[in-house]
């Protein structure tokens, strides 16, 4: 057992012990929620991007799943207008993300996990999925009641639009395989106070079966 995963262990059984990570029950309406696999995040050679081919591939998995279940879904993907470029405080934090402009071809979601038409792709400029769009409103109007969340980044904008859900009512379910970051200690970190506070983190093979299992 490496010195991370027993810190983890350490850490998530005093939180239990605490009265966190209590679990949650996947509603009869869940619906797939995928987070910024657009191809200046997968692609390396963009400023933002880093290597996704795993979460990527451990995604198309679960998205052919839910297609063929009939589950809602639904994509965000970060742009910025020209106005958005010169005001956003997270450019300012970030400006490596000013290359994600309108038209540049950076905000396409990755091909490998495509959109099918009539699936939602909802633009924002933060990084949860919820600010400023009009997903929670999305999911509302399709009866959705649980939230399954993939994409990047695990510690930035998966956790934020976890983090969000949870304030929305909507049980949560982060899959280990399908989300990802740019470093390995704020990847498990994020998933560790996910899984305490806000979300499930579960395996994509748990999250299949899950899905199988609802009518």
């Amino acid at each position: 057992m490496s010195d991370d995963t027993a810190w983890a262990d350490e850490v998530h059984e005093r939180y239990r012990n605490s009265g966190l990570a209590g679990r949650l029950q996947m509603g009869d309406r869940p619906a797939l929620v995928i987070t910024d696999l657009q191809t200046g995040f997968t692609d390396p050679q963009c400023g933002p991007g880093f290597d996704l081919d795993d979460v990527v591939a451990g995604t198309a998995r679960l998205l052919a799943y839910a297609r063929r279940q009939g589950l809602p879904i639904y994509f965000t993907t970060i742009v910025f207008d020209q106005e958005q470029l010169t005001s956003s405080v997270w450019l300012v934090k970030m400006p490596v993300m000013n290359v994600l402009s309108a038209g540049s071809g950076w905000e396409r979601i990755d091909p490998r996990v495509a959109p099918l038409e009539g699936e939602v792709v909802v633009t924002k400029q933060a990084a949860s999925g919820f600010a400023g769009t009009d997903l929670a409103d999305r999911l509302k109007a399709d009866g959705v009641n649980t939230v399954i969340l993939c994409g990047a980044t695990t510690s930035g904008c998966v956790r934020a639009t976890a983090v969000d859900a949870c304030a929305h009512s909507l049980p949560t379910f982060v899959v280990r395989e399908c989300v990802g970051d740019r470093e390995h200690r704020p990847h498990e970190s994020a998933l560790l106070d996910l899984d305490a506070k806000y979300a499930d983190v579960v395996s994509l093979e748990e999250t299949l079966r899950m899905i199988g299992a609802t009518p």
